[in-house]
This record gives C-alpha cells, structure tokens and sequence, in this order.
C-alpha cells in the first residue's frame, strides 16, 4: 500500500519525515502546497530545505486564485457543517495532488495540542494580569480585551472537569474540541473525498500518553513551544531549523474575494439560508467595505455550504449562482 505524507515544513510533519525516512529503505514520498501570490505565506522553502536533506521523494503544488474558486465549492460539499478555517483549500489541494500517487497519507495533526505549540499556550503559563494578581490566568486578557467576558465563561467550563495546571487545561480544551471538532474533521473530509485514508502519528495512544506525561517545561520554555520536539529536531534533523522564526501558513482567501465583493453581495444576501440567519445589512457591509474584509471568506463559503446541503445544488451550480449574473 503506498503512503507518504503532508510536508509543511514546520515543526510537526518534520518530525513524522525524519521518523518516516529512517524507518524506510526507500525515499518517502511527501507532498507541499504553496502559493503563487505574495499576499500568501507558506514555508515551501523550508519544506524542500528538509525534504534534501531527508532525501524525500519531494512533490511540491502550487495553490493558485483559480484553485480558490474551484476548490471553494468543492469542499463545501465534503464538509458537513460550515466553517471559517480557510485551511481546508490547501488541505483539499494536497488531497487532489495525492491521490494518484499515494494510498494513504501521514499527517501532523495533534502535535500543537499534545506537545504544546500554540502561542496562546505560553501566555498561559505567564504571570497573572491586572497588576500581578496572579488568580486569573494570562490567557483571560485578550479575551476579555475582546469583549470576550462569555469566551472566558465558556473556556473555564470546558477546562474545568480537567486535572492539572493551566497549560494541561487549555491542551484538554483544545484536544477535546478544536482538535475533533476541526482539524480532524478538516483532514478527514478533504482525503476521504478523493478516496484518501489518513493517519495522524501523534495521535498515537502511546504517543498521546507519553505528552501528557510530560512536565510542562518539557513543553514549553521562554518562546518556544513544542519544546521537547524542537530539541530532539536540532540533532535528529539540523535542517529543520527547529528553533528558527515560524513564517506560518495563510491563504489569501480577502484579496481573492475582493475583486468579485461587489458582485457576490446582493446573492449572498439573497439566498434563504442566509436571510434567515444573518442581518443582510452586516452582510452587504463586510461586502461592501474592505475594513471587513477578513469576514467575507466564512460568509461565502456558508453561502456555497447552503445552497449545496440545503437547496440541493452541485458544487459548480452553487458557485455559479453566487457569481454568474
């Protein structure tokens, strides 16, 4: 059965290629989406960086604006529910690309929860706010800098019933929630639609229990995150650049809609799904002014995901209805 994975080029899919190419006598096969535009930010570079020095039989994928429209409507109709995690177009790119080539595709999902890589773990185990009480948690204040006095209410609900410190919490909230609920739900949807199975490696019983058991200084020290994984990287895999500035990974979902805003207004408003959830003026304003720009993307693709799931339309036909006069 063939199988390679999803290359990065970051922390996570490094580590599985490094495992993955000692534990093969052949080059294993990995697979990079980019993008071609600079308003995009991707670490292509770093994942080829790492792909010679692995020797992988490196595939690389450009996603392109004509992708976006295609692909848009396409992964509405994968997708059950709605959602405004534009990363499922590169995902379903990879996924195309794949297909002909590979069975069954690696992946790094987990590895932020499990290991601790997102940022607003380490704000956790910051000093307290609001001068120095040390009651409430750091991670509280850009919640309630938002408004967020509700957010706040809802996260200590979902970490309550965890054991532990802060940091074990908020990775309990994370790997109860965002990590079914969106990540691997994402992957699922995106590979099984071209016929693709998925295995996440960090997902792993023993691997999972082995980061729970981890102290949280294993995790997390200063800056870093992922602590244990980058140190490991730094001589396991020196081209990893482990403790290098993260460039990350954005579509450039805003300046792709931008152009076509003023068309997709009026038949996003006029769609049922959406008259009878949203307020159609917000809805012609996000369109209508580039300040909302960041709004439009989990708009359209509700749009697409309605008029497929809910009217019955093709995924060409949805797209069509919102941008065809």
């Amino acid at each position: 059965m063939p199988y390679g994975l999803f290359l990065s080029g970051g922390i996570d899919s490094t580590a599985i290629a490094t495992l993955m190419s000692r534990l093969n006598a052949r080059p294993v096969t990995a697979f990079t989406c980019g993008f071609d535009v600079a308003e995009a930010r991707d670490e292509r570079a770093q994942a080829e960086k790492v792909a010679r020095a692995l020797n992988l039989d490196w595939r690389e994928t450009t996603f392109t604006e004509d992708d976006f429209w295609g692909l848009a409507p396409q992964a509405a109709w994968a997708l059950d529910d709605p959602t405004s995690d534009y990363a499922v177009l590169p995902t379903l790119k990879l996924a195309e690309a794949a297909k002909g080539t590979l069975t069954v595709v690696l992946s790094g999902e987990g590895g932020d929860e499990l290991f601790a890589g997102y940022g607003r773990y380490r704000r956790a185990l910051r000093p307290g706010w609001l001068g120095g009480r040390a009651a409430e948690p750091q991670v509280d204040a850009p919640m309630l800098a938002d408004g967020g006095a509700s957010a706040l209410a809802r996260w200590r609900a979902a970490t309550a019933g965890i054991e532990g410190g802060l940091l074990k919490r908020s990775q309990g909230a994370d790997i109860a929630t965002w990590l079914p609920n969106d990540l691997l739900l994402k992957l699922d949807r995106c590979l099984m639609a071209v016929g693709l199975e998925g295995r996440t490696p960090f997902l792993d019983p023993r691997v999972a229990a082995f980061a729970d058991a981890l102290p949280d200084r294993m995790k997390v020290r200063g800056r870093y995150g992922k602590w244990i994984l980058r140190k490991w990287l730094e001589r396991a895999c020196p081209a990893a650049d482990p403790w290098g500035k993260k460039k990350g990974f954005t579509v450039p979902v805003a300046a792709w809609i931008a152009p076509r805003a003023g068309d997709i207004a009026p038949r996003l408003a006029g769609l049922k799904a959406v008259r009878e959830t949203c307020d159609l003026d917000a809805v012609r304003s996000v369109f209508a002014d580039d300040a909302h720009a960041s709004k439009r993307w989990p708009l359209l693709f509700f749009g697409l995901w309605s008029l497929i799931h809910l009217d019955g339309l093709a995924p060409d036909d949805a797209l069509r209805t919102l941008l065809d006069a």
